[in-house]
């Protein structure tokens, strides 16, 4: 069988690598190569068995989601320990965390496929970044307390290295990018990066977000419109490019988002804690 880990799996060991608990969820780091195929399989559920997308060969016959950037990534999972079975499988949830320093060391962030994130980096030089991506959540999962529980470990992840900026892309389900025309639009008027934070798309792959007038958006109705994880980053503070990709193998259509942390919104600063006390271990 094909193994995907070609270089050494970057490493972050807190005093305790649980991240967080709420009630019967666990939120912490991938420990071994096969909790790491177990989120690839978690992964390949939703992404394939539930969205459609098509990917490579290899992976559609191990049914595994994974790729180059899997191997020097960190794996955040979300564990409920109320399940039965081994530790794979409890696993509900699952991020994947690529922080600067490994991407450089390494092949790079995987949304560089479809924005300019090098020019966002490269302008700001005392920052450090981490790429989050391949959200992904068992459908049975979707509510509140797993999002919670995934947000309480990338916080402390975050807290732990150091970061100035999260971003990542986003995405909307489907590949006709007019569907989301109502959604994207509102996007574009209300949380678009501003000059600091703007970044382009990979050029000739762009689609503009202003598709609707002012006048035309109906608030209420674009915010239903919009992804869980969407929404969730909108609540913390977060900005959006102003152009969106089609993602044709995973059949999405991608907005970059880009989160500072001095721009976190103080509410949920006050939720987890400062220091992610909240829902600790």
């Amino acid at each position: 069988m094909t193994r995907p880990f070609l270089a050494p799996i970057a490493k972050f060991q807190p005093e305790d690598r649980i991240l967080g608990r709420i009630g019967s969820l666990e939120v912490r780091l991938a420990a071994t190569h096969s909790e790491i195929e177990a989120a690839q399989a978690l992964r390949y559920r939703v992404f394939v068995e539930e969205m459609g997308a098509q990917l490579p060969a290899d992976a559609m016959l191990q049914k595994r989601d994974f790729d180059r950037v899997d191997r020097y990534c960190d794996h955040l999972l979300v564990l409920d320990t109320a399940l039965t079975g081994s530790t794979e499988d409890q696993i509900v949830g699952t991020y994947r965390l690529l922080r600067q320093e490994v991407a450089a060391r390494h092949d790079g962030f995987y949304s560089q496929n479809e924005f300019d994130v090098m020019d966002l980096v490269g302008r700001s030089p005392d920052k450090r970044f981490l790429e989050l991506g391949r959200s992904c959540v068992l459908s049975t999962y979707r509510i509140r307390r797993t999002l919670e529980a995934l947000w309480q470990g990338t916080w402390a992840y975050a807290l732990g290295h150091g970061i100035d900026v999260m971003f990542g892309c986003a995405s909307f389900p489907g590949a006709r990018p007019y569907a989301h025309a109502l959604a994207l639009s509102f996007l574009n008027q209300t949380a678009a990066a501003n000059d600091e934070w703007n970044v382009r798309a990979i050029a000739g792959r762009g689609l503009s977000m202003d598709m609707m007038p002012a006048e035309a958006i109906n608030p209420r109705a674009a915010i239903a419109a919009m992804p869980p994880l969407v929404k969730g980053y909108l609540r913390v503070g977060a900005v959006v490019s102003r152009e969106a990709v089609v993602d044709t193998a995973f059949r999405t259509t991608d907005v970059l988002v880009m989160l500072p942390v001095k721009q976190i919104n103080g509410r949920y600063l006050n939720h987890y804690g400062a220091d992610a006390s909240r829902f600790a271990a």
